[in-house]
């Protein structure tokens, strides 16, 4: 697979509000391509308003670095080599919650974007997306 369809970025979603309906917290789920353009956006009843916005920069945030929104957050520290790095791109997400799709050569087809809970269980969510893949 080298790219990703609608098709399969709504499984993927699905996946992951499967996961998020298991710890009982309602999330946004997005899922950007390879250019950080949206391909899927799910909202659950209950989720709140502001994570849709945040679910769309985890994604992209994770796809134009190549890495989990996670570990650009721990190189974006003050005291890290790209500190202040989030003010670029029109706003990037440094916290967890996003993480690069790749296929099977390792190369990033896109990225998931998950809002709502905590960053750790938006991690967890997101993690449950990629393992529907």
């Amino acid at each position: 697979m080298t790219t990703l369809s609608m098709e399969t970025a709504a499984r993927l979603a699905d996946a992951g509000h499967k996961a998020a309906d298991a710890m009982n917290v309602p999330m946004i789920i997005t899922i950007v391509d390879a250019a950080g353009y949206l391909l899927h956006s799910s909202r659950k009843e209950g989720a709140l308003l502001g994570c849709i916005d945040l679910a769309h920069r985890k994604a992209k945030t994770s796809v134009l670095f190549r890495m989990p929104t996670a570990a650009l957050g721990e190189l974006s520290r003050p005291d890290g080599p790209i500190y202040g790095i989030e003010s670029s791109n029109g706003g990037l997400i440094s916290f967890g919650g996003g993480l690069p799709i790749t296929d099977a050569e390792g190369r990033v087809i896109g990225a998931v974007g998950v809002s709502g809970g905590i960053a750790d269980q938006d991690v967890q969510v997101a993690e449950a997306c990629l393992a529907a893949l």
